[in-house]
């Protein structure tokens, strides 16, 4: 790219300073692939571009990068949005290509508006665009930063140094797994929870919370069960995956590195969810899973759109002893939008707004356990991090090799329940095939929901059994 042909190009710096906060700039950086963009160009006074999206239309950005003024069709509040800001990186990097504008872009300069006060007009290499107000931003995030979400960085050199911080993590997370291959899981070391909470807490400092909330979990498979070595290996070959694959976002496809990032611990707000294209459908209520971690209690209902097919997790937490959330009751049908996080899979969602109220959940239809292996086996090379994929499928409760499994003619999984589910599940079956919404992990598959034929049974696993009685 030619500057005299493009006028003068802004630095990294200054576009992330244009963003309206950290959260917007820390956004944009997924976006910020060529093959996610078309009909590209850039002269003196402007550039512009169509990002591709989730939706059936792509957004249109224009930037006139010489008065500090932009503008995207998309339906953020917030402006200019991340698209405008993945644009400009872009631009920054020299991967915009000079061209001439075509009347549509011409129109959309001439519509834009004055710039704001607060925003001087670019004159130069050395000038900055207004500051965003990344205070703001980070005592909203201090105040309301939902599911244990960091505050977010308050300054632009805050920023940077959050991402060299991670970079770091991530790097000394491959050192120390290179540690362990070296001298091998026989090691005594292995055995000490300290040898992996210490990691962890580093992990945590780098801000990278998603990895140490897998060494975490991993640190309680040593030694659980005689073939553990095989699952501890496997867990590290994971981590070393995300750690390899969080140096380099950059080089992913806009989806996978949106998964990346939420796997090492980059959240997204929920308002950032909300500005996106919702998945409009009648989506069944297929099941429930409450879990704890530490002193907070995590309930994951599944769902799935009776037209498309599609799951969908919504997730919901409370404080030990509280009420999780009830509004998604098991075995109902709930016309609603549903709002996907960024993702390969693009489990994790959001409910929006909700067009009647809940109706019984019809007949469901299931799978057999090759086809429901198979689908889970396609998630999971999707996203080989993922730890639960739902599925739904019909198999009889039975014992082989002196374990619980599920099976039918084409094949058996392992079935993973506490007592009170498999005592429900041999209930409901008598002994038959029926149809069980579960979620298939690496240990085994944990039942969530029975599906008779006038009644759906929840069967799903408790954070507290104290509670059981209430239920």
């Amino acid at each position: 790219m030619d500057d005299a042909a493009v006028g003068v190009v802004w630095e990294v710096e200054q576009v992330l300073a244009f963003a309206p906060d950290a959260a917007t700039a820390a956004v944009a950086q997924a976006l910020v692939v060529p093959t996610r963009w078309a009909g590209c160009g850039c002269d003196q006074q402007a550039l512009w571009g169509r990002c591709i999206g989730t939706g059936g239309e792509p957004y249109e950005c224009v930037v006139d990068h010489v008065r500090a003024a932009a503008h995207c069709s998309c339906p953020s509040r917030k402006r200019p949005c991340k698209h405008v800001i993945a644009l400009m990186l872009l631009w920054v990097r020299g991967q915009v290509p000079s061209a001439t504008r075509a009347a549509p872009v011409v129109a959309r300069l001439a519509a834009l508006p004055a710039p704001s006060a607060s925003v001087p007009p670019q004159q130069g290499a050395d000038a900055t665009p207004g500051a965003a107000s990344d205070a703001a931003s980070a005592s909203e995030a201090r105040g309301a930063a939902p599911e244990g979400e960091p505050a977010q960085p308050s300054s632009r050199h805050d920023r940077h140094e959050r991402a060299a911080r991670m970079a770091a993590g991530l790097a000394e997370l491959d050192r120390w797994l290179d540690d362990r291959m070296r001298t091998g899981l026989g090691d005594p070391a292995i055995a000490q929870y300290s040898t992996w909470d210490e990691l962890a807490a580093r992990l945590v400092d780098a801000q990278v919370g998603g990895m140490a909330n897998r060494v975490r979990r991993l640190a309680g498979s040593v030694g659980a069960q005689p073939q553990w070595h095989e699952h501890v290996l496997a867990e590290m070959g994971v981590l070393h995956l995300l750690a390899q694959s969080g140096a380099r976002l950059g080089d992913l496809p806009p989806d996978l590195a949106d998964s990346v990032a939420a796997a090492i611990g980059w959240q997204v707000r929920q308002a950032e969810v909300l500005e996106g294209v919702p998945v409009t459908d009648r989506w069944a209520v297929m099941g429930r899973s409450d879990t704890r971690e530490d002193r907070i209690e995590v309930r994951r209902v599944w769902l799935r759109g009776t037209n498309t097919g599609r799951w969908a997790m919504v997730l919901s937490f409370a404080a030990y002893g509280q009420a999780l959330d009830t509004s998604l009751e098991v075995g109902s049908v709930v016309h609603a939008d549903v709002y996907p996080y960024p993702g390969v899979l693009g489990l994790r969602s959001l409910v929006g707004r909700r067009y009647a109220d809940a109706e019984p959940c019809p007949q469901v239809a299931p799978l057999g356990v090759s086809e429901a292996c198979a689908a889970v086996g396609t998630a999971v090379a999707a996203e080989p991090w993922v730890e639960r994929v739902p599925c739904c499928l019909v198999a009889t409760p039975t014992v082989q090799a002196g374990r619980w499994v599920l099976t039918d003619a084409t094949g058996s999984v392992p079935l993973l329940a506490e007592p009170r589910s498999l005592h429900m599940v041999l209930a409901c079956s008598q002994g038959a095939a029926v149809p069980i919404t579960a979620e298939f992990t690496v240990a085994g598959v944990v039942p969530l929901t029975v599906h008779l034929v006038d009644r759906h049974i929840d069967v799903g696993p408790l954070a507290d059994l104290s509670f059981v009685g209430a239920r």
